[in-house]
């Protein structure tokens, strides 16, 4: 079953302890250190709008890509009800296309670790590069190798609420270091029953160096790294990264 089907209805709700005021504070502040306070900015894997509706209200004009179909659809309910002006690209990260060049591309919440393979990063990334204006930045986060070896690995993950529950299963593969969750939702429906429903993901760990080659490899050059959970140095135990990288020159 495709990834964020069943899921995307209840994303919002099980997500709601993720840190998105803090991660929006930490982009917003990163970006003005190179000057960009407003202009166009690429969110990609946008999901269901939530940092992408947060950035618009900070000035920015907004584009969202995502290739999930279900949480774009919400992520539009949400633009209609806000009245906000984003535009929403039902895309591939890995072949995403645009109609010009932006100020900026972020990503957030991991959303690089779902691409599998090193030339799939390395597409993407390329893509960045093309799409950014001179000088542009491009700034993401990524889960990496010990967080899904040594943290969640092997691990089961459930929580009980209301109107919706999940348990979340975890298998780490140590020869290719993809993460794999297969994911049980149990949703309440308007007749007050409760449909279960499957979904497996997959994500891979990657190191920092990793990370650095690809953005190389890409064309662009890498400015800085730092734990995204401490704002502080790179550890052998950060289990979140945050990356800033910088349109170098096209073809260079």
């Amino acid at each position: 079953m495709e990834a964020y089907s069943d899921f995307a209805s209840v994303y919002d709700e099980l997500m709601d302890d993720v840190p998105y005021e803090q991660w929006l504070e930490n982009i917003v502040g990163e970006l003005a250190r190179y000057g960009i306070n407003d202009g166009l900015l690429l969110e990609l894997g946008c999901g269901t709008g939530e940092m992408t509706q947060r950035l618009a209200r900070r000035g920015f004009d907004m584009i969202g890509v995502d290739c999930a179909d279900e949480m774009l659809n919400i992520a539009v309910q949400k633009r209609e009800a806000s009245g906000l002006d984003i535009l929403y690209l039902n895309q591939d990260m890995r072949e995403f296309e645009l109609y010009g060049t932006v100020r900026a591309v972020v990503s957030v919440c991991d959303s690089v670790n779902y691409l599998l393979e090193d030339e799939d990063i390395t597409e993407c990334f390329r893509l960045v590069n093309n799409y950014l204006d001179i000088g542009g930045i491009f700034m993401f986060d990524f889960n990496t190798r010990y967080k899904y070896e040594s943290v969640i690995g092997e691990s089961v993950i459930a929580e009980n609420r209301e109107d919706c529950s999940f348990i979340w299963e975890n298998y780490f593969d140590c020869e290719t270091a993809v993460n794999e969750y297969d994911l049980t939702i149990f949703k309440r429906e308007e007749n007050g029953l409760f449909s279960r429903h499957c979904e497996v993901h997959c994500q891979k760990g990657y190191t920092l160096e990793e990370m650095k080659k690809f953005i190389a490899d890409a064309g662009l050059e890498f400015v800085r790294a730092y734990d995204a959970d401490t704002l502080l140095e790179v550890t052998e135990e950060s289990e979140r990264i945050y990356c800033v990288a910088r349109e170098r020159g096209k073809g260079k």
